[in-house]
């Protein structure tokens, strides 16, 4: 019995003193090596969402695709994406971060390239969904690596920096669908996706195990084999370990662990309206504009204006995160996206839409950048960061499944003002939640 007691007393003062370790990291180059990688993997997620959009306002324009089938293929992906996060978070929690973003890319990168060659919307609808299971990995095991391997002082920055390199996919994916898609058709983009993320594949095969994972799994040799190359990273540039006041809290429950049912509410009401709100634009704006009259090739011309609001308002969020704290700009963004959707449903010229299009663009990637990449994670304590923002990212993708098909029905029976005011409500909704039941998590222990 007193050996147990020992043993047990050992393991507790070796999880505290690693754990501390780890809290007191500066940035290294291990970890600029991660943040580039992940980085990478979300940059290629954003092109994803984007390359649908462009696509299948393109693919509906030539007569390949009807409306209905290319609601289809967009929900498609969103069951794809819900799938790969749901599985990412059990995986990662339990078996691994490594296991979990190993094979995604390979998955996307091969399922995109047997899409470009596509006979019929069918097989590509059945590719698109199975490449997006391999790619809905990517948005829960990217964020939440950046969380964990992040100096605790700058986590908001680093996390809010990689949504802001993630989403420049926005305006380059359009970009591309308007130079590339008349020239080439659609087939060209699905070849240079799948293409870049097996090349990225390549290059992640040997990132490290997460040394937080292994503490709170008990591994501590392994993750101090982690811990002591990136002090000696430390001590080759002269960066002393980072003064972070010690937590008595590593090994019991945490301030997360106490609040998980309020804290899992809150990050499924806001990543969803986020998601949702954001992919329904952004997926949808080619098509309604092309239902307002304006040709397919400049319907993707103002969508790429459009679109400059993804990294203006991703670096908003960048700038924000860690100065003004997470709920102040949560809250803020998700009222102004409300007030631009609405204003956005009565715009009747060009200049009108492109400008509030762009505003609203930006308001929805601060929300991006703040709460996907950053809040949602942090609302979970290592034994729960992987499933809590997988269920979060899942049902989230759940929700938008069904929107393809309701903004079908809107704009052939009520008309495209609904939408708005759709999106609208569910902004409110949210900066609601987060507002009376959402901690701050801004610079705290985790």
């Amino acid at each position: 019995m007193e050996s147990v007691i020992n043993s047990q007393t050992i393991s507790t003062t070796r999880h505290r003193e690693l754990t501390d370790r780890v809290n007191r990291f500066q940035v290294t180059p291990t970890f600029i090596r991660v943040f580039i990688l992940v980085a990478a993997g979300m940059f290629m997620d954003a092109i994803d969402v984007y390359l649908a959009s462009g696509v299948s306002s393109y693919m509906l324009a030539s007569k390949w695709s009807t409306v209905a089938q290319n609601s289809t293929f967009l929900s498609a992906g969103f069951m794809g994406l819900f799938i790969g996060s749901i599985t990412a978070g059990l995986v990662g929690d339990i078996f691994g971060r490594r296991r979990a973003y190993q094979l995604n890319l390979l998955i996307f990168g091969f399922f995109t390239l047997i899409g470009a060659f596509a006979p019929n919307m069918i097989f590509l609808i059945v590719c698109r969904l199975i490449a997006a299971i391999g790619l809905g990995t990517e948005i829960v095991t990217g964020y939440a690596m950046i969380n964990e391997f992040a100096p605790i002082k700058q986590r908001g920055r680093w996390c809010a920096a990689t949504s802001l390199i993630a989403n420049c996919g926005a305006p380059i994916t359009m970009l591309m669908c308007t130079i590339i898609i008349p020239r080439f058709s659609w087939r060209a983009m699905f070849v240079i996706s799948g293409a870049l993320a097996l090349i990225l594949w390549y290059f992640r095969r040997n990132l490290p195990e997460s040394p937080r994972w292994n503490i709170n799994h008990h591994n501590y040799d392994e993750a101090e084999e982690t811990i002591a190359m990136i002090e000696g990273e430390m001590k080759n540039k002269g960066a002393t370990p980072a003064d972070i006041q010690a937590t008595t809290e590593t090994t019991g429950k945490n301030e997360n662990d106490r609040h998980l049912t309020r804290n899992m509410i809150v990050a499924i009401v806001a990543v969803t309206a986020v998601i949702v709100c954001q992919y329904t634009f952004t997926s949808w704006v080619p098509t309604l504009l092309v239902q307002r009259g304006i040709e397919v090739d400049s319907s993707l011309g103002f969508s790429t204006v459009m679109m400059l609001g993804a990294p203006v308002g991703a670096f908003i969020g960048t700038t924000l995160v860690d100065k003004v704290g997470r709920k102040p700009t949560i809250i803020s963004a998700f009222v102004l996206a409300a007030v631009l959707g609405i204003a956005y449903a009565y715009q009747t010229s060009s200049i009108g839409v492109m400008v509030i299009g762009f505003a609203l663009t930006a308001c929805f990637y601060v929300l991006m950048a703040v709460v996907v990449a950053v809040y949602t994670s942090e609302l979970f304590s290592t034994t729960y960061r992987f499933r809590g923002a997988g269920i979060a990212n899942g049902i989230s993708k759940l929700v938008t499944i069904g929107m393809p098909y309701a903004v079908a029905w809107m704009l052939t029976t009520v008309g495209s003002t609904t939408i708005f005011f759709t999106i609208a409500g569910m902004a409110i909704v949210a900066a609601t939640v987060v507002m009376i039941w959402g901690p701050e998590t801004n610079q705290r222990v985790i």
